[in-house]
């Protein structure tokens, strides 16, 4: 295998075991020759290509006289000689525009210009471009090359035609070259590279425009498929792996929506919900019992929303489930109601928490008195409140502690507010009646320049509308 196409997939595979393809000068004129002539016309300019490069602008900004390069990644090794789905890092993604299209192995590559020098200003601005952008991929193979028949890994008869390099530079109005060309020095600064990866990261902490409207988008969708999960519940219901229905039917809108989930589906029923990460989803979903539906839809762009909704399975809370369900909405509405421009991101988990401390303490789980150090209600929610939310389901993870949990809100942020509690079924603490119940409520929000917009709003939240929302399904 040569240099670059171990690139573009993680692993080498020996195919010597396999039936081997005609290699003879004969086949090979034979199987290259009477192709019809094959259209290949430039697409029209991604609408993402303007907010991608303004993103390179500013991070170029930061490491002038700095080569800078960021890989798409290559294709993972599954088992043996099968591969799963390529997906690019997400900071590529975010500086190129090319979401669910990307070529494996592509890499950005952000060159120094010589003329490029801080601003006289003193405050690390620039007066002129400070780099120029190539993107290298793989092109396509021309049919008078054995490697668009032979090669099962890349080759056009096994996974279908590729863009050319004159495509994909109309599309996200970027130079291009083929990956061959690439090469690596030892001064570049990658994605390995801490500073550069957070400032990657950071720079996704406000959403531009084009951003916002995905997840949008991603949203719309992600609620189709609730509202088709709702009308499944019946046939899941009939089933001893009901939750695999639940995953599949919400998989499948993603599928058609958009490029696929935006992480693994959790489909908990009963006290699976008390799981906080459950993705076996292979259990039942019994009448009487509660769902938790944690999903996403990723968009082509790679946006993807993130979205739980509780339901109760045969249509009505009980008293106890809607008990633990109205604290939960509670403490989401709370920390709904103080987010604005300005408040550090950490108030948001800190309103939502006095909720749950309150509520657990009323209900009489054996905790010590209120007032001590200890933060025991945590033991019914470990998790917290709120992440930001784009790209990755856990957006702008490299961002540093300062930005990201102790940073302060901007307008264009957008980010999760989810409380839940847990009430495992065999925790003694507990009392009896709440045991094995599980209740997560998560919307996504953006913050606007005087307030906030809760962009899943649309998605049944209350308990008399996820009743009524029900009802309307069956």
């Amino acid at each position: 295998m040569s240099a670059h196409e171990q690139q573009t997939h993680d692993a080498t595979i020996d195919h010597s075991s396999r039936s081997t393809t005609p290699r003879s000068t004969e086949f090979l004129e034979y199987i290259s020759s009477a192709w019809a002539e094959r259209a290949e016309p430039l697409p029209e300019a991604h609408a993402a290509a303007p907010f991608a490069a303004a993103r390179r602008a500013a991070l170029g900004a930061q490491f002038v006289g700095e080569r800078l390069v960021i890989a798409a990644g290559a294709m993972k090794q599954r088992s043996n000689d099968t591969f799963y789905g390529f997906r690019a890092h997400s900071a590529f993604a975010h500086l190129t525009g090319w979401g669910s299209a990307s070529e494996p192995g592509a890499v950005l590559v952000l060159d120094p210009c010589s003329e490029a020098a801080p601003g006289g200003a003193g405050d690390g601005t620039v007066e002129a471009p400070t780099h120029t952008a190539t993107l290298f991929f793989r092109e396509a193979a021309g049919r008078d090359s054995d490697e668009f028949f032979a090669n099962p890994e890349i080759g056009e008869f096994w996974i279908g035609a590729r863009p050319t390099l004159a495509q994909v530079a109309a599309l996200l109005g970027l130079a291009t070259a083929p990956l061959a060309e690439f090469e690596a020095r030892d001064t570049d600064r990658t994605l390995d590279d801490a500073e550069l990866a957070r400032a990657a990261s950071e720079l996704r902490l406000v959403k531009d425009a084009y951003e916002v409207a995905e997840m949008r988008a991603a949203i719309g969708a992600t609620a189709r498929g609730f509202d088709e999960v709702l009308a499944a519940l019946p046939e899941a219901s009939a089933h001893p792996r009901g939750e695999r229905i639940v995953e599949g039917v919400f998989n499948q809108r993603a599928r058609l929506d958009g490029n696929t989930v935006g992480y693994e589906t959790i489909a908990a029923a009963g006290a699976h919900a008390c799981t906080l990460h459950w993705i076996r989803n292979d259990g039942a979903v019994p009448a009487g019992e509660l769902l938790l539906l944690d999903a996403g839809v990723e968009l082509d762009s790679l946006y993807t929303a993130d979205i739980t909704r509780t339901v109760p399975v045969s249509g009505s809370f009980s008293p106890d489930q809607r008990r633990v369900y109205e604290a939960v909405l509670e403490a989401a509405d709370a920390a709904l109601a103080i987010v604005r421009p300005g408040i550090r991101f950490s108030e948001v988990h800190d309103a939502a928490m006095a909720v749950i401390e309150r509520r657990t303490r009323e209900w009489g789980l054996e905790m010590p008195a209120a007032g001590t150090d200890t933060a025991y209600h945590r033991r019914y929610m470990v998790h917290g409140t709120s992440h930001h939310l784009g790209l990755d389901v856990h957006d702008c993870a490299q961002a540093r502690r300062e930005m990201y949990m102790e940073g302060t809100l901007e307008p264009g942020m957008i980010f999760t507010i989810e409380p839940g509690l847990y009430l495992q079924p065999d925790d003694l603490t507990v009392p009896e009646a709440l045991r094995g119940i599980g209740v997560r409520i998560e919307d996504d929000i953006l913050v606007t320049e005087d307030g906030c917009e809760n962009l899943s709003a649309a998605i049944p939240r209350t308990a008399d509308e996820v009743e009524e929302w029900l009802r309307n399904a069956r």
